[in-house]
């Protein structure tokens, strides 16, 4: 559920940034989306000094993740902003199968967190705004635009950083260098660490639209013999709709994913009203290693997963709460390496479990002949029958 794509063409005005990197800082994060710009705000907030190197000039305006999980507030309450963001968001209490126009299952992840016992949806674009609110808030600086990392050199007791913006070459010296910078990572590739990826064979088209469904903040699965639909409620009166395609579609129109939905869930939407579209499939893959020298892989760069279940950006904010004390202890001359060793392994480890989870909500997904999906249907409503099994697969779907 609460999937995630690339983003588009789209952009959208950010906070003034300045132009050339400084020279120094203890911290060096590439990549200024949501996983970079949250570590760097845990690490300000720590007194550590902290310089973003982002390559975009403009944040993307698409829609992309959607989910924000119960320990992703639980860590994003640290920087400051869970709270804005559930007021501004639609808090999921619920979520619902169906197939053949009856309900299958019922998910409650109300007891999923005490403190936010619900799954949150909000735009990629707004959470995103909110993080650079507050880095700026803490360190005008902190974030350049428009700064291309060319290359990367480790002496043992310091990185340097070279690379082109604000119209010519820079360097900034750090003690630590964190790359964040996604799944087609340029430090990564750098540094040459294996990464292993593949290809799945699922595809998906995904569009945002005006709700008529009369379902308010419930989110809906149909699992049906073509393919899953999913169905989440938006801020703003909207609601995403993700459908499973027999293949990539190349030209995808509003209107084509409306008659989709119209088919297998008997839903009419208003293609007019139409403010996101998307096609895109699915490849994972994962770092061998987390930790080089002195240059950590968090978020994307670390491991990518599938978007169906809208936990890597979930994940990504995971990893940089975990990291951020370990550098600060570092960098006040207590000894790391133990901790990293630790770190490396325990986001392995759940990076593997939400690879996991995100794929099996992807073989639910798929279509299956009608009398197979009727079996199939009927032996989870018979487990969703059983509190206890319902109370595992919602705290499993909300990353518990």
């Amino acid at each position: 559920m609460w999937a995630e794509t690339a983003p588009s063409s789209a952009e959208v005005s950010a906070p003034a940034a300045p132009s050339v990197p400084r020279s120094s800082a203890d911290v060096v994060v590439v990549g200024g989306g949501p996983v970079g710009m949250y570590l760097a705000v845990l690490l300000l907030q720590e007194g550590v000094s902290v310089q973003v190197l982002e390559q975009r000039v403009n944040r993307s305006g698409h829609s992309r993740a959607i989910g924000v999980h119960p320990p992703a507030l639980e860590s994003l309450a640290k920087a400051g902003i869970a709270d804005a963001m559930t007021r501004e968001g639609i808090r999921i209490t619920h979520g619902e199968a169906r197939s053949a126009g009856r309900r299958v299952a019922r998910l409650d992840f109300a007891a999923a967190s005490a403190r936010y016992p619900f799954v949150l949806t909000l735009p990629q674009v707004r959470t995103e705004q909110l993080l650079e609110q507050r880095l700026h808030a803490l360190d005008p600086g902190a974030l350049v635009r428009a700064a291309r990392v060319d290359a990367v050199t480790d002496s043992g007791a310091a990185v340097r950083v070279h690379g082109t913006g604000g119209g010519g070459p820079f360097t900034v010296d750090a003690s630590l260098l964190v790359a964040a910078d996604g799944a087609r990572s340029s430090i990564r590739s750098a540094l040459e660490t294996r990464w292993s990826a593949r290809e799945l064979p699922d595809t998906y088209l995904m569009g945002d639209y005006p709700d008529g469904t009369g379902d308010g903040p419930l989110a809906v699965l149909y699992l049906e013999p073509e393919g899953i639909v999913e169905s989440f409620p938006l801020p703003g009166g909207l609601r995403r709709w993700v459908v499973h395609t027999d293949a990539l579609e190349q030209d995808p129109t509003a209107v084509h994913l409306a008659e989709l939905v119209r088919r297998r869930t008997g839903h009419r939407l208003d293609s007019a009203g139409n403010s996101m579209l998307s096609a895109f499939g699915v490849r994972i893959g994962r770092a061998h290693r987390l930790v080089s020298g002195r240059t950590v892989l968090i978020g994307d760069a670390a491991h990518q997963i599938s978007p169906i279940g809208g936990q890597g950006m979930n994940l990504g904010w995971l990893d940089a709460a975990a990291l951020a004390p370990i550098i600060a202890d570092s960098l006040r001359g207590l000894p790391a390496g133990g901790a990293l060793r630790d770190f490396e392994r325990r986001r392995r480890r759940d990076a593997a479990v939400a690879s996991a989870q995100a794929q099996l909500n992807m073989v639910l997904g798929r279509p299956l002949p009608a009398g197979m999906m009727a079996l199939r249907n009927a032996g989870l409503e018979r487990m969703f029958q059983v509190p206890a099994l319902g109370g595992v697969v919602a705290r499993r779907f909300s990353m518990q």
